[in-house]
């Protein structure tokens, strides 16, 4: 069967990318769950046809995963994501950033840089460049964002800088740091075992597995000229969306929501609970604590009993407090302005801080109703921020996306408890007292025995990665439970699902197709400017989805492409590696651009702003580094 002079196999491969491509590209449902469909659908294809081939409806069963009367099933080949060496050595390197955050190593660094840059922009901004591009080269570099996010926040507040102009440049300058090193982002590490299993395919001898350092010449190139441009240019193109505030109560612009209230004598509500009298109610209004002579409570406030006398500080708009007022018997208190000088009071376990809902969340599609944000985890969500946009009132109904970031007043625990969960990432620095800074210089070492024994020996980086995790909790760096909390799932079943997506479009022939075209298109045009070329499809595809998944329908592409023009095949490689790590244009091209988007306070359209003149400038960059390091012609 065929249709345009192309086989079926070609055809169902190329139905189910239009699909996964547009299900990423607007996440209509988690992009974790489209690859995990995308597997199932692909597994599914030849026992389905076989079956309608039996029964008559088609002529011949559609093969997607082997070639027909091959010795290995499709069932492996479908479920290869899940044992390949690029989804455990992720993994691992999960651990082992898990590792190193526990240790506490990273806030001592932050101390250092706050005591350095004070009230200095440009120091500021040199010290978190300077800061998250090399570590990003040694853990993976959206763990190094995630781990640096609440230093710089802290930064910014006390260096009286808006965190518009350090949050951006953070993420960016981690993706400079991933082109280091092999293990300094999925996408190297993914990119790698593609390679590997293509050159072995098709017998490119020279095409085979990175090395640790394989490419870092051409990182450290792309690092220095994007932080030269993010000191120099970049820093004016950067906005600065939150305006430099005393406090998070002036940042989110609460004035006019937050004031407290009095229980007069005679009120309906005394000696009633908390909860039955004020909390379960339809109004739009959040008790965020209660003062009771000398003494404040938060969360649990529900099971209290009311007093006369009590004060409640509360959320809400001016119509509502009127309305709360006049049924529940409460009188406002005179000139009295709820500010974070208040709300906080670290000595005696109250916190006001930002949190960020995480990559991978529970709550991502949950609303703080639905997911019973308050009882569940005894903290009030006084604000939310998405991107510039700020929601004050009727909060509890929105529907929570990754990078959204709440305003919360919780108690010390609480906010522990927060700062240990995955789906959250705590936008402020908070003092731990259960870093174990005694291993330090033992987790430090396992990464740097990682990275030396992937480089030096015979010894892969799938088992030295693995070996390295199994220190970590051996040594004491991590407790065995925390192992699986250390671990961004999500990532981890995207590379199980799109690894078979590649070797489908391999198999049926999908990529000599695509390669065709684009020759076609080009056929007088030299080699580097088909090479630059490919740098840029890359890039502005993995801007509006997965950078795994543009690597593993790239990748594949890129070496056919390379083959027909009879040009090195591993340059057009790491055109497509490097461009599907750095991609700057939207929040939503890669996970450290998200997890800055609600504290930065951005807008969508600022990625293109700070981060289309950078892309343009690294397809250059990028293009002409590759050219003159490894050339344009295949090793002899």
């Amino acid at each position: 069967m065929a249709l345009f002079g192309l086989s079926a196999g070609v055809l169902v491969v190329f139905a189910i990318i239009l699909v996964a491509l547009a299900l990423f590209a607007t996440e209509l449902i988690p992009v974790d769950i489209t690859a995990i469909g995308v597997m199932v659908t692909l597994l599914l294809v030849q026992p389905v046809t076989e079956q309608l081939t039996i029964w008559g409806v088609l002529e011949a069963p559609v093969y997607v995963l082997t070639e027909p009367g091959s010795d290995v099933s499709a069932t492996a080949q479908g479920l290869s994501g899940f044992a390949s060496t690029a989804t455990i050595t992720v993994l691992a390197m999960f651990i082992l950033s898990a590792g190193v955050r526990r240790t506490g190593v990273i806030q001592i660094l932050g101390s250092k840089v706050a005591a350095y840059t004070r009230e200095d922009e440009t120091r500021q901004l040199g010290a978190t460049i300077g800061l998250v591009s090399p570590i990003s080269g040694f853990i993976n570099n959206t763990a190094a964002v995630a781990i640096l996010l609440p230093m710089v926040a802290d930064l910014a507040q006390k260096g009286k800088t808006s965190p518009s102009k350090l949050l951006m440049p953070l993420s960016f300058a981690s993706m400079f740091g991933g082109t280091l090193t092999l293990i300094g982002t999925s996408t190297n590490i993914l990119a790698s075992e593609i390679t590997g299993r293509l050159g072995r395919e098709l017998g490119i001898v020279y095409l085979e597995e990175f090395s640790m350092f394989e490419f870092t010449s051409l990182g450290v190139l792309v690092m220095t000229v994007g932080i030269v441009y993010l000191m120099t240019v970049g820093r004016w193109l950067v906005p600065e969306r939150i305006k430099v505030a005393e406090d998070l109560t002036d940042e989110f612009e609460m004035a006019d929501y937050l004031t407290e209230v009095v229980v007069r004598e005679d009120s309906p509500i005394v000696g009633q609970t908390v909860r039955s009298a004020l909390q379960e109610t339809d109004l739009d209004v959040d008790l965020v604590q209660l003062i009771r002579g000398d003494e404040v409570f938060l969360e649990p406030l529900g099971p209290k009993s009311i007093q006369p006398g009590d004060v409640f500080t509360v959320r809400t708009d001016r119509d509502t407090l009127v309305e709360v007022m006049d049924t529940d018997g409460l009188d406002l208190l005179p000139e009295v302005e709820v500010t974070e000088a208040e709300l906080e009071a670290p000595e005696s376990g109250h916190n006001l801080v930002e949190i960020v809902i995480a990559p991978g969340s529970s709550l991502v599609r949950e609303t703080l109703a639905s997911s019973n944000f308050r009882q569940r985890y005894d903290a009030t969500v006084l604000a939310l921020r998405r991107g510039d946009a700020l929601l004050r009132e009727r909060m509890d109904e929105a529907k929570l996306r990754v990078g959204d970031t709440l305003l919360i007043e919780a108690t010390t625990d609480s906010i522990d408890r927060l700062n240990n969960n995955r789906n959250f990432i705590v936008a402020q620095e908070v003092d731990r007292p259960d870093y174990r800074q005694s291993k330090i210089p033992v987790a430090v070492g396992l990464v740097a025995a990682v990275v030396g024994l992937a480089a030096a020996t015979p010894i892969d980086i799938a088992t030295a990665a693995l070996a390295g995790a199994l220190g970590m909790v051996l040594t004491g760096c991590l407790k065995p439970t925390e192992i699986y909390d250390s671990v961004q799932w999500d990532v981890i079943f995207l590379l199980a699902g799109v690894i078979p997506l590649g070797i489908a479009l391999e198999v049926t022939g999908g990529a000599e197709l695509i390669a065709d075209a684009i020759v076609a298109i080009a056929p007088s045009l030299p080699p580097i400017v088909v090479l630059g070329l490919m740098y840029v499809v890359t890039a502005l595809l993995t801007n509006v989805i997965s950078n795994n998944a543009s690597v593993v329908l790239m990748v594949p592409v890129a070496v056919e492409v390379a083959t027909q023009l009879g040009a090195n095949a591993f340059a057009f490689v790491l055109a497509v590696t490097f461009a599907a790590s750095t991609a700057f244009m939207t929040p939503i091209g890669y996970q450290t651009n998200l997890f800055v988007y609600g504290p930065g306070g951005y807008r969508f359209t600022d990625y293109i702003r700070l981060g289309g003149p950078l892309q343009a400038i690294f397809a250059v960059v990028t293009t002409l580094g590759i050219a003159f390091i490894w050339g344009l012609q295949p090793p002899v």
